[in-house]
């Protein structure tokens, strides 16, 4: 099985395009989250991501606001007013989509746990150092937890020694094309397709072949001139165009 795993598209259709032209023929789709928010497209991605098959999706924190599940006033002001306009063109069919996105999905068959932030707390948590990565690995009991989140392509990797109190794990940030060997239990983040933040500006996603428990990143140019337009279109911030630029 080839599985595409991908996080953070925030309404950004042309880098969501990109991507399923990329990853070419796969078994099944799972996103982690962040459907919406920032970028100008919320309704065509959710439509383009509804027609495919074998598709899960999460619940992130960006969709949750959406839906009034969060206060505006959690967000910084570019954040809050992206949020506002969303709001106001989300169609009937878009909002009964995200409110039917889960926070978390356990794939037992796979050995797999998906969520957004972070198993401990799905929507919300960010997972960016080892500390806070020890604290989620008590958090989920199969094999990988995949979360999306932060927009950068990370892994922590969980070794089988060590113990409960000094468990032997560090963290890489898979180069692209590397084939990441999940030999014992790991947290995995297949980076930002819509909105990346690790100065690297082209869409990131991951490709997992549970057979073999390998997770590699990919990452594919798109046109980023035609978002920012239409971003500017929309009168949305404009820091959330230019950030596309160089990819922070």
């Amino acid at each position: 099985m080839r599985i595409l795993v991908l996080s953070d598209i925030h309404a950004n259709l042309t880098a969501l395009e990109a991507v399923l032209k990329d990853a070419g023929n796969v078994d099944a789709t799972w996103c982690l989250g962040d459907v919406v928010g920032y970028g100008p497209d919320p309704n065509e991605c959710i439509a383009r991501l509804r027609m495919l098959p074998n598709f899960l999706c999460l619940l992130g924190n960006h969709d949750a606001a959406a839906l009034g599940y969060i206060q505006l006033e959690a967000f910084n002001t570019d954040a809050r007013r992206s949020i506002e306009w969303l709001q106001s063109v989300l169609t009937p069919e878009s909002l009964a989509f995200l409110k039917d996105l889960p926070e978390m999905i356990k794939v037992e068959p796979l050995d797999v746990t998906l969520a957004h932030g972070s198993p401990r707390n799905p929507v919300w948590e960010y997972i960016l150092d080892l500390h806070s990565a020890i604290q989620n690995f008590k958090h989920f009991d199969t094999r990988v937890c995949m979360v999306g989140h932060t927009h950068l392509p990370i892994a922590y990797l969980l070794e089988d020694k060590g113990s409960e109190d000094l468990p032997d794990i560090h963290w890489l940030l898979p180069e692209e094309g590397q084939v990441l060997m999940l030999a014992g239990r790991a947290i995995v983040n297949p980076g930002s397709t819509g909105q990346p933040r690790d100065h690297d500006p082209r869409a990131s996603y991951a490709i997992f072949t549970p057979e073999t428990f390998t997770w590699v990143i990919h990452r594919v140019e798109y046109d980023i001139p035609s978002v920012q337009k239409r971003i500017k279109e929309q009168d949305l911030p404009a820091r959330h165009a230019l950030r596309l630029t160089n990819g922070w």
